[in-house]
């Protein structure tokens, strides 16, 4: 009876850490890969001041009429 329970734990490992786990890698890997992809959502974006070139963060920008201003000033709004 202990041969055939230590037989199966044999081969459960087996299975377990030659078969399962290059299967399991492979999913994490294609997952990490597919994040890469992925644009980030907190990424920003840099752009040019209408005015005077200087670069802010779209977050940052002022938008009047659909162009990017880095100032009040630049934007000509109180």
């Amino acid at each position: 009876m202990l041969k055939i329970l230590l037989t199966i734990a044999i081969i459960a490992a087996i299975y377990f850490f030659l078969i399962k786990k290059p299967k399991v890698s492979q999913k994490r890997q294609e997952r990490a890969e597919e994040e890469k992809r992925k644009p980030k959502k907190d990424e920003d974006i840099m752009v040019a001041c209408e005015k005077c070139d200087t670069f802010v963060s779209s977050h940052e920008a002022i938008i009047v009429s659909g162009k990017y201003y880095c100032c009040k000033s630049c934007a000509g709004v109180k």
